[in-house]
Order: C-alpha cells, then structure tokens, then sequence
C-alpha cells in the first residue's frame, strides 16, 4: 500500500537540497573560464559566440567538434552566448541551476518509487554536495554532463510513469527525452539497462525479491522460470531504446576516431586498458569514501601500469558483487546501487582509450548515484534494531553532509581560473605534462613568460614527445627574443610530426623575423600544403613574398586571407598596399592565436 508522504516534508527537503546546493557553488559566478577545453567549446567557438542563429543551429546538428555530436549541449552554450556573451560567471550558474534541478528530480524520482523521504533526501543531498561532482559543475565545458543528466532523470520519470499505467504515448514520452538526452552526451546509452535494474527494485515488477521477501522454498524452481519470463519481457519492452543506443554509439566513436581521440591498441593494449578499468573502479570507490587529492587530470599509467594492484582490484570487485547478489533478496537496493555503479561506467572506464587520462571525477556524475542509493537505504539497514538506530542516523546525516561540502566548497575554489586549477593539480603529486603545459599558457596570458617557460621545460622532462609543450616553449622564446633556441625546439616538434601544420607556421614565423624569408616561404607553403583554409598562414606568406619583392604572388595570398575570412582587415591592408606596389615598414608576420599583428607597408 502506498504511503502518503505530507506535502510540507518533501518541500522541506527541496528546500534544504536547493539551500545546500547553493551555498557549495554560489562563488562560480565570479569564476573565468579555463584553458582546458572552455576555449573550443566557448571562447574560441565563432559559432557559440555567434548565439542562436540560423547558422549556428545547423552547425550544431551537423559536427562532430570536440570529438562529440552533441547539439543539445552546443544550443545550450549558444542560449548562454546570447543571455551572457563571454561573462563567464553566466555560463557558470547555468551549470549550478542545472545541477540544482538534478539534485531535484533525483530526489522525487526516489521518493515517487520508494516513498521513503528521509533516505531519497539524503541520496539527493549526497549526489548535490560530494566532491567528485565538483568537476561536472564548476567546469563551464562539462555542460554536457549536467544537460544530459537532467534529460536521464525525466527519462526515469517518464518510465515510472509508463510502468504504473502502460501507454503508447508515455512509452513515446521516455523515448523522446531518451534521445534528448543522447542528443546532450552519449553517456545515456547505458539508461536501458538501469531502467531494467529499477524494475528489480524499487518498481518490483519481478515480484516478491524487490520487496526484501524471500520467495517460498516449494515455488523455486516456478518462481525462476517466471522471473527469467519477466526478464525477456522487459528486455524486448527496452528495445526501441536500444535503437538509438547504438546509433548514439556509433556515432561517438566515428566522431572520437576522426578526431584522434581514440588511442590506438599499439598505445594501449587490451591488458593495460582492462587493468586500468579495473583499478579506476576502485580508485573511484576509494574517492567516494575518501575524497582527497581531486585533481582535473589523471594521466595514464600506460604500459607501467602496476597489473597486481589490478589484480587485487579485479578481486575485490568480483568479491564485492558476489556479496551484493547474495544479500538482495533481503536487501535489493544494494545490488542495484552496485550494477548501477558498475554499469553506468562502462562507457568511460576506458576499455575504449579516449584521450591520455586514466580516470575523471567527471566521469562519476551519474554512476555515483546508484552508491548513493545503496548508502542510503543500506545503512538504515545495517541499524536497524539497534537501541539508539534513529538518532545515530539523524546525526550521522548531516555530519558526513557537512564534512562533504566543505571539501567540495573548497574543491570549487580551484576551478576559479587556470591558474589555481593547474598549480592545484600539481600540489597533488600528479605528474602530468599536460598540467604544466596549460599552467605555463595560463601564465603566459598573465604576462608571467618566464615561469611558463620553466613549466613547459618541466612538461618536455616528463614527456619529450608531447608537442604542445614544445611549441609553446617555443612562442615563449621567440617572443623573448631567443630566436635560434625557438627554431630548435620547432625543428624538434617537425620532426616527431612533420605533418603539423603549426609546426611549419611558428617556424615560418621565427625564421621570417630573423630575416631568413625563403626558408620561410617554404615553411608557410608546406603549412598551407596541410592545412589549405588558415587566413594566418595565407597572410603571412603574402607578407614574406613581399618582402622578397614578389609582389604579384604576394597579392595573390592576401586575397586568399580574405576569401577565407572576408573581415581580416590586415590582409585588407597588405593587398591594398601591395596593388600600390609601394611597400615599406616592419614586415614581422602574424602571430598564431593571437591579435593580428601583420605589417604595414
């Protein structure tokens, strides 16, 4: 029979999430944005800024940038361009708002299957305020996981609704938010398979197990036929979902495999992956419980990679699962917060190598829900008959609360600009290229060049193949002056990528300002060779053609600058010049990235 829930207590516990909520984020609105990804997704994204456009909106149904189709998270940040433009604090709170309305929707979903407030209460505030969300939310490029958590719950909601009461037009309603949130992160395709997990528990739809009774002796044999005919049912009532499962999944992996974020079996064989999925699992648990040394990046252990340490992870994990399915019928809720975990991650644990990390906080989002729910109804569990159950419960709540959200409280704190995100994740012992590479971009934007340049040095004496660190320690000494060094370390990077078209511009560039122009020449024309549409490299070329007195293919180059991009109003400038045949001045190129800088004649 269900039982009424007053009114009053379930606003009351929103209240307290929304409050909650608030207080651990409510600084991000006075946040920046971050070189880690908030440059292709936002600041450098011509077709976010653009806001909501006609040609923005085909654009965002028509790429793969950022190795994601992912419209709905591109018209988000497209409706924050046009609320906000590039006040990052904008785009921040509408990450808040939205984990706001998940924490939400969390919490009724609970509370609409179990019509327990108290412990869907404290599930929602777990997932609300711990510290391994921080990333998910503080981060204005991780908007997809936020977005397409919130179309995850209403799937959810439209399927408890569709269970209650069959129809075609709620089952309808489950697809559609289904493929909205697909449409948001491809994370969702693992949503089938939980929808089966909540019909277990607390749906019940299998019968008396999800209920905690233990199914008569004499009916065994009966009562597993009729479980195993229940679950063939609600496998086939899942299909239609499947469908577009596995075409969001497809397109996923074209999208990260032209991209190049999908690394190479020769980089990262099956065992390495397997053992790194392994251990994430458990480092993850081990962070739930203990959430220290956070960090934006957690670089790969590779082919070093400690296979005991996977081996006692993969061990524990099967002892871990054998456990929960012995204690379900008792205590469904256990082994359906474990599968959910276990599940949800498989997209991300790395089986697929994607990019060079390991692990990410932000990668626990939804899967944290379900440790959430066994938490919750598990340790009521575990005190039950106890003397004093309810008041060590009523106190325990709001300590281990507190605790969490003055870690995340200060968890968010490091995501206040790039600067105090990459010295943080090098305070925790990482050791990463990528975080003193960024870190020294940072402090380059912040006219600190000479600590950058320690910092990208320090990236090459961890990686010396990692190229971003290379030809950025490059920029650094070309714009110091130390020209011979710059050319040293882009001939380096040319020769580990002789197809970087970057490469070939900086080195072009270098070269062009110590005067050197036909070696420069041919460094431009071979960046052209690889990258035909750069307007920079076009100009540039045009004014090192100039500079040789070839005026006539100078032109030419210039007109290409502007075919490109119609508003370039240096390469305005050097054509008219040009035409006039009358040049004269500085003739120091184009910097990449940067505000032109190109010549006048």
């Amino acid at each position: 029979m269900k039982k009424h829930v007053p009114r009053h207590r379930t606003l009351f516990i929103i209240s307290l999430l929304i409050c909650t909520t608030i207080i651990v984020y409510w600084k991000v609105q006075h946040h920046g944005f971050v070189n880690y990804d908030d440059g292709k997704y936002i600041t450098a994204n011509a077709h976010v800024q653009e806001g909501l456009s006609w040609n923005s909106l085909c654009w965002a149904f028509t790429t793969t940038h950022a190795n994601f189709w992912h419209p709905l998270t591109w018209l988000s940040h497209m409706l924050d361009s046009e609320l906000y433009g590039l006040n990052a604090g904008g785009h921040h709170l509408t990450n808040v708002l939205l984990h706001v309305a998940n924490t939400i929707l969390l919490f009724l979903v609970l509370l609409r299957t179990t019509d327990a407030p108290w412990k869907s209460g404290f599930a929602a505030a777990l997932f609300a305020v711990h510290p391994l969300h921080v990333e998910s939310v503080a981060w204005a490029s991780e908007r997809k996981d936020v977005l397409s958590t919130l179309f995850w719950l209403l799937t959810i909601w439209a399927y408890v609704s569709y269970v209650r009461k069959p129809h075609f037009a709620r089952y309808l309603l489950i697809l559609f938010y289904f493929c909205l949130g697909m449409m948001a992160k491809p994370m969702l395709v693992t949503l089938p398979f939980v929808l089966l997990l909540l019909d277990y528990w607390p749906l019940g739809r299998f019968g008396a197990p999800s209920q905690g009774l233990e199914p008569a002796q004499s009916n065994q044999g009966s009562n597993t036929r009729r479980v195993f005919r229940l679950g063939i049912r609600f496998l086939f009532e899942k299909i239609p979902l499947l469908v577009p499962a596995a075409a969001a999944s497809v397109i996923a992996f074209v999208a990260q495999e032209t991209g190049g974020a999908t690394k190479s079996l020769a980089l990262f064989p099956a065992g390495v992956r397997l053992a790194n999925a392994l251990i994430s699992y458990v480092t993850y648990l081990e962070k739930t419980f203990w959430p220290t040394d956070l960090t934006v990046f957690y670089p790969h252990s590779g082919l070093s990679i400690d296979l005991s340490q996977a081996t006692l992870a993969g061990a524990l994990l099967v002892i871990l699962t054998l456990a929960f399915i012995n204690a379900a019928k008792l205590h469904p809720y256990l082994l359906v917060g474990w599968l959910w975990y276990l599940g949800t991650l498989i997209p991300v644990i790395g089986l697929v190598q994607v990019g060079d990390h390991g692990m990410a906080d932000r990668y626990t989002y939804v899967p944290l829900i379900g440790v959430f729910i066994a938490i919750s109804w598990g340790v009521p569990a575990m005190l039950k008959g106890w003397r004093h159950d309810k008041v060590a419960f009523a106190a325990a709540v709001p300590a281990a609360l507190a605790v969490l959200m003055t870690c995340s409280w200060y968890q968010v704190g490091h995501w206040q600009n790039s600067v105090t995100l990459f010295e943080h994740a090098l305070r925790t012992g990482q050791v990463s290229p990528l975080a003193h590479t960024d870190l020294g971009v940072a402090l380059v934007e912040q006219g600190n060049v000479d600590r950058a340049i320690r910092h990208y040095r320090q990236a090459l004496q961890i990686n010396p193949a990692y190229l971003v660190a290379r030809l950025n320690l490059g920029g650094a000494l070309a714009g110091q002056g130390k020209l011979d060094e710059a050319i040293a370390h882009y001939a380096e990077a040319l020769k580990q990528s002789p197809n970087l078209a970057v490469a070939h511009f900086n080195m072009a560039n270098a070269l062009a300002t110590e005067g050197r122009l036909d070696r420069a020449v041919s460094h431009y024309r071979e960046a052209i060779r690889i990258e035909p549409d750069d307007p920079d490299t076009h100009n540039n070329l045009g004014i090192a053609l100039a500079r040789l007195a070839r005026t006539e293919e100078a032109s030419l180059h210039f007109r290409m600058a502007l075919r490109i991009n119609p508003d370039f109003e240096k390469a305005k400038h050097n054509l008219e010049v040009t035409l006039q045949q009358t040049p004269h001045g500085d003739m120091s190129p184009q910097k990449k990235n940067d505000e032109p800088s190109v010549p006048s004649f």
